[in-house]
């Protein structure tokens, strides 16, 4: 089976682990919300694993940075009255920084063909 096509399973139940997260998030369930972080996060970085040495991993590494943005960002509004709040700019600004790195590649090797 063609590694990509066996990560889109991955990605798929990592969107409904998201998902519950926001959700738990929304509805101010302060410990599943948590809970949900650890295997949301876990999935990502599984994800990013499995996908080293191809052009994936960039965006990948990039979901994983949002995710733990969003992550963090939601544990200070539910723990920490969202003081920190603002240091979710670092991963959500390391994300940009592999987005823009996977659009270049992208591009590069559709020169280079």
């Amino acid at each position: 089976m063609d590694l990509l096509l066996k990560i889109r399973k991955y990605e798929s139940l990592h969107i409904l682990l998201w998902l519950i997260k926001d959700t738990c998030w929304m509805l101010e369930l302060k410990w599943l919300g948590a809970i949900m972080m650890v295997p949301t996060l876990i999935l990502a970085f599984y994800i990013i694993y499995k996908t080293l040495g191809t052009i994936e991993f960039y965006i990948n590494t990039a979901v994983f940075f949002w995710i733990s943005a969003n992550s963090f960002w939601m544990m200070m509004e539910f723990f920490n009255n969202s003081v920190y709040k603002d240091y979710a700019a670092i991963p959500f600004a390391l994300g940009f920084l592999f987005v823009g790195v996977f659009y270049y590649k992208s591009l590069r090797a559709k020169t280079v063909k």
